[in-house]
């Protein structure tokens, strides 16, 4: 597997750390990957490397670094909650457009540029893929669906300003997201200009990709998001559709 190494990316508010990783042959093209609410997790990194095995070059920015790019245990949520509250939509525009411009520096533009996020990240995913036309973007159990986070708007008040081809992966014992909510955001995305698809497992919780959380953990599911993120990216961010 690909080791891939840390990273310094300028923002208007200062070096902004990420962990990258660059597959050993040319790159299909680039894929951010916007970290969870723990932080760049060990998890995360993971997420870097194996996307890079599979061909992409691939970047995870810590858009903690404004609180200095902390990384907590899964069941520190007391010291998550304050950290993630001070996230701003205009910091997170701010982070976004930063690791977008180093991947276009290294040659690779929006438009070959996928996105992927998990938990909070799948949120930002989703967030991204309306501000430009970037190749593909997917959301991992992504909340903030029926009222807005950040100071952004919700996910269903976005829907219709999608630019990207968008791909939603939700556990249905998710107790934060509820069923109807994804529902909802199912005919919310339908009338976009994007090619859009949601996907439930009826056996998974959130956080289910994550195998470092053993009680959220779900292999099957785990397996199958996973081969459909790299299927959406080889569709829409591989072929240039």
């Amino acid at each position: 597997m690909n080791t891939g190494t840390h990273i310094t990316i300028a923002t208007p508010d200062g070096p902004m750390p990420a962990f990258e990783a660059s597959p050993a042959e040319d790159s299909k093209g680039g894929v951010v990957v916007v970290q969870e609410a723990f932080g760049v997790t060990s998890h995360i990194e993971d997420v870097v490397r194996r996307l890079a095995d599979a061909g992409w070059h691939a970047v995870a920015p810590a858009f903690f670094h404004r609180q200095g790019a902390p990384v907590f245990a899964y069941d520190d949520i007391d010291s998550v909650m304050p950290i993630i509250g001070q996230l701003r939509g205009e910091g997170i525009t701010a982070d976004l457009t930063a690791v977008l411009d180093y991947l276009e520096a290294s040659g690779i533009p929006s438009t070959g540029t996928g996105i992927v996020g998990f938990c909070m990240g799948g949120s930002v995913a989703f967030y991204a893929a309306t501000l430009r036309p970037l190749g593909a973007a997917v959301t991992f159990y992504g909340g903030g669906v029926s009222e807005g986070r950040f100071g952004l708007p919700s996910l269903t008040e976005l829907a219709l300003r999608l630019q990207t081809p968008w791909l939603g992966l939700y556990g249905d014992l998710d107790q934060g997201i509820p069923i109807s909510d994804v529902e909802e955001l199912r005919q919310a995305v339908a009338p976009a200009s994007v090619p859009t698809e949601i996907v439930r497992y009826s056996d998974a919780n959130h956080g289910f990709n994550c195998n470092d959380r053993p009680a959220a953990f779900n292999q099957a599911a785990a397996a199958d998001a996973w081969d459909r993120t790299l299927a959406w990216f080889d569709r829409y961010l591989g072929s240039g559709d």
